[in-house]
């Protein structure tokens, strides 16, 4: 009984060290995606895959403000700004689904909405509904025919 010591005690090592690897692996693959810098490329992948887009994206620096990760899914907020300029920039809201170990933007129909997060410019108000006092006329008068 004394000759099988040293056997236990090399497979209790074995064991530890597979248990360990075993952990670190699992660790390292379910967080690899969900992460800020995935979600950026993802919208970047995006933008430049459009086409009729005219747009310099290594001229704006692409930082992701929030993101809210589910399952396969997850819900960004996206600022874009010129670089080395002042002021000037915007935020998009964007919808990404994961694909494989990358995430893609959804369309607008796979979303339920805008995966821009644009609405309604007009509040949901029917055409030729009333505008905000001093708001501007929408359709300015034809040159001629006077106000």
């Amino acid at each position: 009984m004394h000759s099988a010591w040293p056997l236990f005690a090399y497979n209790r090592r074995v064991q530890r060290w597979v248990l360990f690897c075993l952990l670190i692996g699992l660790a390292a693959c379910s967080s690899s995606v969900h992460n800020k810098d995935a979600i950026r490329q993802g919208v970047i992948d995006h933008l430049s895959a459009r086409k009729g887009l005219d747009l310099d994206l290594s001229a704006m620096e692409v930082e992701v403000s929030s993101v809210s990760f589910r399952e396969n899914e997850a819900d960004a907020t996206v600022s874009f700004k010129p670089k080395g300029g002042e002021g000037g920039g915007m935020q998009m809201k964007y919808t990404l689904e994961r694909k494989a170990d990358k995430w893609a933007v959804k369309t607008k129909a796979e979303a339920g909405g805008s995966p821009h997060g644009m609405s309604d410019p007009h509040g949901g108000a029917a055409p030729g509904g009333e505008l905000p006092q001093g708001h501007p006329p929408v359709n300015p008068p034809e040159p001629g025919k006077g106000k």
